[in-house]
């Protein structure tokens, strides 16, 4: 007899993402893309001999981080 494709219901895709999402968030993936940069701008700052107080330090390590961030999520986009 024949057997129609396995096409995925939306509502399959839907699952799937929720699972994989929280699979990453139980790995603590965000957790360790954030200090792998926090260490490269730590070492940066170091190896240029740059001195910055806390309050400039957090503004710009966020301003960075959200900068590659997004430009990792408009990569996503162009793939498209």
């Amino acid at each position: 007899m024949f057997n129609p494709p396995n096409i995925p219901q939306p509502s399959s895709y839907f699952n799937l993402k929720k699972r994989l999402t929280q699979s990453l968030q139980s790995a603590n993936v965000d957790d360790r893309i954030l200090e792998t940069v926090q260490k490269l701008f730590e070492q940066t700052l170091i190896s240029e001999g740059v001195v910055l107080a806390r309050v400039e330090k957090e503004r710009l390590l966020r301003g960075i981080t959200k900068s590659i961030l997004t430009d990792m999520v408009s990569g996503f986009d162009d793939d498209k």
